[in-house]
């Protein structure tokens, strides 16, 4: 639940993996900006995935949601072009430039014709180094991030997505909302976002991935001209690790609706401990794996107090979570609450030979994220590098979770699961609750 344990991000990651091996290639620019590369010329298109390490979170303290809106204008015009002129000029080259923005990354998503790439590429190179940042880009931008603001302030949902990283992370950055606040982001200028912009867009924090037609050297000098004229360094430092601060509290939002929204979190694993793969087989177990999910079995099937509960490792750059949520009648949520207690305790007392099965054959392959295409290859490439992860993960990725043995999944069990150390967020009228926090 936490930054949503459901993330494009987590399923790209563990998707299956293709027939045949993948080779990814590391390149390295003549401007010595290096890069991951899988190379397929079966179609004249090549996708382009760039992430700034540190993304929102590296916001300066009383400037919150500025990285936000920087990221979201940057389509907004660049040069000598406003923002209608740009589009059309990356329309005409059927090229395309996607930016987003999360807790650890700016990312852009770039995409393009092998015979317009270069062309394409000046325009991206113009929107990283020269965004115009016009006045009424800026209002126009800032009216709608305000707007989402709003939207989230006033869905119940959003309230326990964002009181659970409060206190989940506290001060550190991923405790509050990368949009900032309705305040904060009002107070923004133009001399505020073109500071954001030196904060995490340079060289030193780029991670590039590419997929599809292009050769090494051609990329080396496609790289440099999109990215050499940004600045070596970034101005800001990036955050330090975030220390979890979950303390097993269960805590009330009074919020009037017939149901609850219920959030709940424990510590989780980071993906390079030795016992991720054993827990990732039995989170899938308890509550990734849908309608074959514990938790679902017993919380909604047996029971019917809930359309849905999943849970799911949470695992962001400088911290993680072990993570669920559901949704429930405030005069069931009691005992849906003492049901996700009582399962997550049981884990601990081993698993089936069949469930291990099931979840091994749904996870290496039964229900494949496929290697289908360069956009969805380059967005894997590019997880990976934020998230540390070697170049061979995707070749073995599979062996590691063939591996996990029913001894390993109850060990890990016993050693991480711990129902007292469930912290929960529900956001309702719950009856039969006991708030333990504030």
């Amino acid at each position: 639940m936490i930054r949503s344990f459901l993330s494009a991000l987590a399923l790209v990651l563990f998707a299956a993996l293709p027939a045949r091996a993948i080779d990814i290639q590391e390149v390295t620019s003549p401007g010595g900006i290096t890069a991951w590369l899988v190379e397929d010329d079966s179609i004249p298109f090549v996708a382009l995935e760039i992430a700034f390490k540190g993304g929102a979170s590296v916001d300066a303290p009383d400037k919150r949601g500025a990285i936000n809106l920087m990221t979201a204008l940057l389509e907004e015009g660049a040069g000598d072009r406003d923002a209608v002129a740009f589009a059309q000029a990356m329309e005409e080259l059927a090229a395309s430039a996607g930016f987003d923005v999360s807790d650890d990354a700016v990312s852009i998503s770039f995409r393009a014709l092998t015979e317009n790439r270069d062309r394409a590429a000046d325009l991206l190179a113009d929107a990283l180094t020269r965004p115009r940042f016009d006045a009424d880009a800026i209002e126009r931008v800032r009216a709608q991030v305000q707007s989402s603001i709003r939207a989230q302030d006033s869905d119940p949902q959003g309230i326990a997505s964002k009181e659970m990283a409060r206190r989940a992370w506290g001060d550190h950055p991923y405790g509050s909302v990368i949009s900032g606040t309705e305040g904060s982001v009002a107070a923004l200028t133009r001399d505020d976002l073109l500071a954001a912009k030196d904060r995490v867009l340079a060289r030193d924090r780029v991670l590039v991935s590419a997929a599809g037609d292009i050769d090494a050297e051609a990329l080396g000098m496609l790289i440099d001209r999109i990215l050499g004229g940004l600045p070596a360094q970034a101005t800001a430092p990036l955050p330090p690790k975030a220390d979890l601060k979950l303390t097993g509290e269960t805590v009330v939002i009074d919020w009037d609706s017939p149901q609850t929204v219920v959030s709940f979190a424990q510590p989780g694993l980071p993906m390079d401990h030795p016992d991720y793969f054993a827990a990732f087989v039995l989170n899938h177990i308890l509550g990734g794996g849908g309608f074959s999910s514990r938790l679902m079995e017993e919380i909604r099937e047996k029971r019917g107090l809930t359309y849905g509960v999943g849970t799911g490792l949470s695992n962001m750059v400088l911290g993680e979570t072990w993570a669920g949520g559901m949704a429930t009648a405030n005069d069931r949520t009691g005992e849906a609450v003492a049901l996700v207690r009582e399962v997550w305790g049981a884990m601990r007392e081993g698993v089936t030979e069949q469930e291990l099965h099931d979840a091994k054959t749904y996870l290496t392959g039964e229900y494949p994220l496929r290697f289908d295409g360069n956009r969805r290859i380059a967005g894997i490439l590019s997880g990976m590098q934020l998230m540390g992860m070697p170049r061979d993960y995707v070749n073995t990725r599979n062996q590691k979770i063939e591996a996990v043995t029913a001894e390993d999944v109850e060990r890990v069990a016993r050693e991480v699961l711990d129902p007292g150390k469930l912290e929960f967020v529900l956001v309702g009228r719950p009856e039969g609750i006991e708030a333990s926090g504030s």
